[in-house]
């Protein structure tokens, strides 16, 4: 099986406006060559590319003897003329922002030039290409300060990390820099030398959203996936398994009640790598795995992980963990009334079983690894029931483990996040009761960025009895999240 590392298109592509997407550096340095009533040399480049009007104007100011706000409004008269008259875009610009927008990928105008000359130039290239706009009078630094960049990302809902900002001066280089944004350099006037994080090029021309997902941290998709017993429910289970894998696009799977042999299964028709942990815990892997860890010969409930290894150099840990399933706190909350204090006091067992497992996994920890953790915790989360404080998912939180479902979606009444149970629309008792729908399948982590998170049922399941038939092979939703790796 031949790796591969996962890429995404970035979350948001940031523009530079001039001597990036239009070649108006030439009209700037002209604009400045004019007022300034000189040529003007490779010694003046640090206080005209990339400087807003003010600074420029002062520099001239202090050379001359004028007065800065009259030099500033000059700038802006010549300037602004200029760009009426001769806005050409840089070879490539259009072509990589039609090519954005088909890939659905949001873009954003970021400079230091003031709003009517940003937008005479928005108005030349297309103003609906653009979702956002910074400029210099948006906030209260300009570059190379991180704000602007800062301001696009709020603007457009987006992490910095997650972006592409594409400059072509080390002014607005450095801005972007700071604000944590990948940088894609195409220098117009001056060099800009090579830096981690940054991908310098002589043009736009054959910038694909693909190319500029790769200058982006690699992206890691995980799931978890309680099986139902490997599936056995189900008829042609074995298929519909492998269906649902390959059209989630996950990278990693974290299963339990594996009934002994699904993970090699499983593992073997995808060609993917796997570890299985006892008769009900295992790891499917894109990614070499590199260690094992836990009880090879783990009982039903328990927790197993492994090492792979997303890209050379870049590893991270990825935990799977099934705890006991009684007493079962929504069963005790809806069906028996109990209150908080007992609840918490039943959760014993299962606490237990996540202490084990958060023991294991700081013994296997390295320094620099994310730690990822799935699983059937089949107990409810404190961050979705603020009236109690279930102590499971407190405990994993206490050791460093954030929710990732709960990141993207972290209002529980607007996106609750079942888990358990897609089949169970009432109890099995037949008493007709409404069966407790609650989140119990987990994705935490540590060390990692979140892109997205989201449950997962294919198709239209019946429910129990009827379920032999059923498209989707488990008792419970799946949980999936994107993360992004750390940049360094």
């Amino acid at each position: 099986m031949t790796p591969h590392i996962p890429t995404l298109p970035p979350q948001a592509v940031l523009f530079d406006m001039d001597g990036t997407l239009v070649d108006t550096e030439r009209l700037w340095w002209e604009a400045v060559e004019q007022v300034a009533g000189r040529p003007l040399t490779e010694a003046d480049q640090p206080d005209v590319l990339g400087r807003p009007v003010e600074h420029t104007a002062a520099w001239l100011g202090a050379a001359t003897g004028r007065p800065a706000t009259d030099l500033a409004a000059e700038l802006h008269r010549e300037f602004a003329e200029r760009v009426r008259t001769g806005t050409v875009p840089r070879p490539g610009a259009l072509e990589l922002l039609d090519a954005l927008a088909a890939a659905a990928v949001p873009t954003a105008l970021v400079t230091a030039s003031p709003r009517a000359v940003a937008d005479v130039v928005m108005d030349a290239l297309g103003a609906g290409r653009f979702a956002a706009s910074v400029t210099a009078d948006d906030t209260a630094r300009t570059k190379p300060a991180p704000d602007p960049y800062l301001a696009a990302c709020r603007a457009l809902g987006v992490e910095p990390a997650a972006c592409v900002a594409v400059e072509d001066t080390e002014t607005g280089v450095a801005s972007a820099e700071a604000a944590g944004c990948a940088v894609l350099a195409v220098p117009s006037l001056a060099p800009i030398g090579a830096a981690p994080g940054r991908t310098v090029r002589d043009s736009l021309v054959g910038v694909t959203p693909q190319s500029l997902g790769r200058m982006v941290a690699p992206v890691l998709t995980v799931m978890s996936w309680n099986l139902w017993l490997g599936g056995s429910k189900v008829d042609e289970h074995r298929a519909k398994q492998l269906k649902v894998i390959l059209e989630s696009g996950a990278d990693v799977v974290g299963l339990q009640e594996t009934g002994g042999t699904a993970a090699q299964e499983l593992a073997e028709a995808l060609g993917w790598h796997h570890h299985r942990a006892g008769e009900n815990l295992g790891v499917l892997s894109r990614h070499p795995i590199t260690a094992r860890f836990g009880d090879p010969d783990v009982g039903f409930y328990g927790a197993a992980g492994v090492r792979i290894e997303v890209a050379p150099g870049r590893e991270v840990d990825v935990w799977t963990v099934h705890l006991h399933y009684t007493p079962y706190g929504p069963y005790e909350s809806a069906f028996d009334g109990l209150p908080a204090a007992e609840l918490i006091a039943h959760e014993g067992v299962r606490l237990a079983q996540m202490r084990d497992a958060l023991e294991r996994i700081g013994r296997s920890a390295r320094d620099g690894v994310p730690v990822v953790l799935v699983g059937d915790f089949n107990c409810p989360s404190h961050l979705d029931r603020p009236d109690v404080e279930w102590p499971v998912t407190r405990a994993a939180e206490e050791a460093g483990l954030r929710d990732s479902y709960r990141e993207v979606h972290p209002d529980p009444a607007a996106a609750p996040g079942h888990t358990w149970s897609p089949i169970h629309p009432v109890h099995e008792d037949g008493s007709g009761r409404p069966e407790p729908q609650d989140r119990i399948d987990y994705v935490l982590h540590r060390g990692l960025t979140v892109r997205d998170a989201r449950t997962l049922v294919t198709g239209e399941p019946r429910p129990w009895p009827d379920v032999a038939d059923n498209d989707w092979p488990s008792d419970h939703a799946a949980v999936l999240t994107t993360f992004a790796l750390p940049t360094g």
